[in-house]
């Protein structure tokens, strides 16, 4: 007796809901339409979607896309695994990567590593587990055991931001090492010679890592024989005041310091406000110089010198990419280099 009310209380939930039956009679076309109107507009006339999106509307149904997904074995969305939530420039890869994808029908379901392989192995089981059509995640190292689990999934993957010799399926980004590289020619060439790499390295930041390589080789390659010179920050967030705190470290590491480079436009931009408070003269004393070309960086005074990186233009055509394999144009391995741009401003 006492799971009668429960059944019945389950049964008018289920009942009370809007069928595509009901879409159908509202707009005087059958359910084979409705449904071919939401799986595949494109196969609908314009008078009948029209009319169909008007029943929708009227009778406010909402779509069981689950129950299209068993029917199609295709989920219309799509996965993405980032490194942190509170990075704006990943927040500008998806922003475009998900704008292609809403045009083509695609929802996005997120998850982040917080820069730990274990995390990124437990997003990327969790979101197989969802079935998406394709997986973009950004950063091309991982456990052995992610790597297994994308090779077999049996779905589109793209990798961004790196550039790699072995992609898992696609990838799309620039060098890392090669941008901060420019960087360290350019101020060289200048009459820079005793040049600061300066960030903050967090455990799993293979992109921050990449960048500090391409200083140390850079410099030997610039000045045989001369030890690269470095401050690396493990204890410190990705802040304004970390930067003004790591500018500190630096003046005390390298006194003689004439140029700084820092990994980051955030630590670059703490640093700079941080030498105008203890009266060093930026570009004329100490140059300076960022990584990301962030809105904030031409309105810095003085304007920061930055490496301008293809945000937007990776979540383009990573989405490109993710397209071209879910419609069924896999084509093997592809690496897009989308490259970086040296932005030479007033700090130096």
């Amino acid at each position: 007796m006492s799971d009668e009310p429960n059944t019945r209380r389950r049964a008018r939930r289920k009942g009370s809901g809007v069928t595509m039956a009901d879409v159908a009679a509202a707009a005087g076309v059958s359910m084979q339409t409705v449904s071919r109107a939401l799986r595949h507009p494109d196969t609908v006339t314009a008078e009948n979607h029209a009319r169909i999106n008007e029943a929708i509307r009227e009778t406010h149904y909402v779509h069981n896309h689950a129950a299209s997904h068993l029917a199609s074995q295709k989920s219309d969305t799509v996965a993405v695994v980032i490194p942190t939530l509170s990075a704006s420039v990943f927040a500008e890869t998806v922003q475009h990567f998900s704008d292609v994808l809403h045009d083509e029908g695609y929802s996005i379901i997120l998850g982040h590593s917080d820069y730990r392989l274990d995390r990124e192995e437990q997003a990327i089981r969790s979101l197989l587990g969802r079935r998406p059509d394709g997986i973009f995640i950004i950063g091309t190292h991982h456990s052995r055991e992610s790597g297994t689990l994308l090779r077999r999934a049996g779905i589109p993957v793209v990798e961004g931001w790196d550039l790699t010799a072995r992609p898992i399926g696609k990838v799309v980004g620039f060098s890392n090492a090669e941008a901060i590289a420019a960087m360290a020619r350019h101020l060289a060439a200048s009459g820079r010679s005793r040049i600061v790499f300066a960030g903050v390295l967090r455990k799993g930041d293979s992109r921050a890592a990449e960048r500090r390589t391409g200083f140390a080789t850079a410099m030997e390659a610039l000045y045989p024989g001369k030890t690269p010179r470095e401050t690396i920050a493990r204890d410190l967030p990705m802040t304004m005041e970390a930067g003004a705190t790591l500018f500190h470290r630096v003046m005390e590491d390298h006194t003689d310091a004439d140029a700084i480079m820092f990994s980051s436009d955030i630590l670059a931009a703490g640093a700079l406000q941080q030498s105008q408070r203890m009266g060093i003269a930026v570009p004329g004393q100490l140059a300076m110089s960022g990584f990301g070309d962030f809105e904030f960086s031409r309105q810095l005074i003085p304007s920061l010198t930055t490496v301008a990186v293809p945000a937007a233009g990776i979540g383009r055509e990573a989405a490109r990419l993710l397209l071209d394999g879910m419609n069924g144009n896999a084509g093997g391995h592809e690496t897009v280099d989308l490259g970086f741009e040296l932005v030479l401003r007033e700090s130096g």
